[in-house]
């Protein structure tokens, strides 16, 4: 039977101490079914592998189909920004805490191998959200997230005033240490810690979360993923922009961050039969 997948690239953690030799056991695995396995450059740089080839980011998917990612779901997310306009499927083997993305377990992985090598999967697109910051009509930057896009405030304890527009309608002005504009992936990570629901990850919709309001009754909503949201921040002393908690851009008075659906997708695979829920139950210890 063909192989579904001929050229895997390994992305890896570089700051677990046994990562090494993780990537090692897979790229042998791998082999041994007869697949060319390359390892994302970076990685390889920071872990000090010599004896795969390397791959830069930008190149993965000129000569790989799958990416398999070990590490947390922070690995996950870089990953998935680097990836989205190669637009090649990611797999995620859980070297972190959680998991919510990387929910594989080391464990399952000569079965799992085996199985995808045969085609046997289920297929997962989740939603990206990419978003355009102004200050007065000149675009200062873009970025984009797999989980969510966060509006607060920056090492001043102060509040920040807030005011929400969707599709050109004023919904409010709050104050507030921030908001989070979540994906339906990212309702498992900030999102949850901030009261905001959970919602399925193929769902089209956006989660909208304010974070610590100062008016009790400003309560998570969620909107249709079609939805254009702006952000325009009408007073502080010190406030941030981030992007999957892993980047982000200072924010002046005035400034407007404008968050849209993008366009294209992340492809995440899973074994036959994945549940959603059994993950939920499993990561939130739900009985």
């Amino acid at each position: 039977m063909p192989k579904a997948f001929k050229s895997v690239t390994l992305v890896g953690k570089p700051t677990d101490p046994n990562m090494r030799e993780y990537l090692h056991d897979k790229a042998r695995l791998l082999q041994e079914y007869g697949v060319a396995v390359t390892i994302e450059a970076e990685t390889a740089e920071k872990l000090g592998i010599t004896d795969l080839p390397r791959v830069e980011m930008w190149a993965v998917g000129q000569i790989s189909d799958l990416v398999i990612v070990l590490g947390g779901d922070g690995t996950m997310l870089a990953t998935a920004r680097a990836l989205l306009d190669a637009q090649i499927p990611l797999v995620g083997i859980n070297h972190g805490r959680l998991g919510f993305l990387t929910d594989l377990t080391t464990e399952s992985i000569p079965q799992v191998i085996n199985r995808l090598l045969r085609g046997e999967y289920t297929v997962e697109q989740r939603m990206m959200l990419g978003a355009e910051i102004f200050r007065g009509t000149r675009l200062l930057s873009e970025a984009r997230a797999l989980n969510d896009i966060v509006i607060s405030k920056g090492g001043l304890a102060r509040l920040i005033e807030l005011e929400l527009t969707i599709d050109d309608a004023f919904v409010h002005r709050q104050r507030s240490d921030g908001l989070i504009v979540s994906t339906p992936t990212g309702t498992t990570a900030y999102a949850l810690s901030a009261g905001g629901p959970l919602l399925h990850p193929t769902l089209e919709a956006i989660a909208l979360v304010p974070i610590c309001p100062h008016t009790l009754s400003n309560r998570p909503i969620a909107i249709d993923s079609r939805s254009e949201v702006e952000i325009t921040l009408v007073q502080a002393d010190d406030a941030r922009v981030h992007f999957d908690g892993q980047l982000h851009a200072e924010l002046h008075k005035g400034d407007r961050v404008v968050v849209k659906r993008l366009a294209k997708t992340i492809t995440l695979l899973h074994p036959p039969g994945h549940s959603h829920y059994e993950v939920l139950r499993e990561k939130l210890n739900w009985g």
